[in-house]
């Protein structure tokens, strides 16, 4: 397994300080022991940049325009890849003309580099109201997380059934994907999240598919962090991938 770190942090205004989190979420990985079927499998780190970006499995930004550069470069050559994020936020509000954290999918998908119905949005809780306007206008499948927290299990079904149909699949981890309670070291802040056992659940399941790729996780912002909570949420989130 290869980690390559990515400390990017001009696609945001918001969340400077998140080009930090990939040395200390390292540190906070080697603290993990093992995951949780009791296995320590190993990794190498590496360290890269979004215009040079090396081969890896698992990619710790920064924030998450890396998304688009990382999906941009490794899938727009596959036959029918797909991408899963975990968000709180669509992404898919265009603020400028070039690809940022608030609105990376949107230029994958008006790009072409994706296409919309093989978008998968997971825990979604404050989208603007012109992203709900996409997200219908392009018929992109998203889990509230709302829905997950009425019927998790089924839910993963659903999610699960949806992804293997692409060849190729692309696993996006914004760390605000929980609430603040368990990650409260991140840009935005959005109250009624998931519960770090409710992401790992779903993160143990969907890495039984055979079609994943690539994994990333970002926006963690150490200068936001209590207590390193939000640093070894992301450790222990990673430990389970590899």
């Amino acid at each position: 397994m290869k980690i390559i770190k990515i400390p990017y942090s001009e696609g945001t205004d918001v969340n400077k300080g998140c080009e930090k989190a990939p040395d200390e979420i390292i540190k906070q990985l080697n603290e993990c022991w093992s995951n949780e079927n009791f296995q320590d499998n190993k990794y190498d780190v590496l360290s890269s940049n979004i215009n040079d970006l090396k081969e890896g499995d698992v990619f710790i930004g920064g924030d998450h325009t890396i998304s688009y550069h990382i999906f941009k470069k490794f899938f727009r050559d596959k036959n029918n890849p797909g991408i899963i994020v975990f968000d709180a936020h669509p992404d898919l509000f265009q603020h400028f003309d070039m690809p940022m954290q608030t609105d990376w999918l949107y230029f994958l998908i008006k790009e072409k580099i994706v296409k919309p119905e093989n978008v998968i949005l997971i825990g979604i809780r404050n989208p603007d109201v012109k992203e709900v306007s996409f997200l219908k206008d392009y018929k992109i499948k998203y889990f509230t997380a709302r829905q997950l927290f009425n019927n998790i299990e089924d839910h993963c079904d659903a999610i699960m059934e949806l992804a293997q149909k692409f060849s190729d699949v692309y696993v996006s981890i914004d760390i605000d994907v929980l609430d603040p309670a368990f990650a409260p070291g991140t840009g935005y802040i959005e109250p009624g999240g998931l519960s770090t056992r409710e992401l790992i659940y779903l993160l143990q399941r969907i890495k039984l598919l055979k079609n994943i790729r690539k994994y990333d996780l970002v926006e963690v912002n150490p200068n936001k962090d209590i207590n390193l909570m939000t640093c070894k949420v992301a450790a222990r989130t990673i430990k389970e991938l590899i």
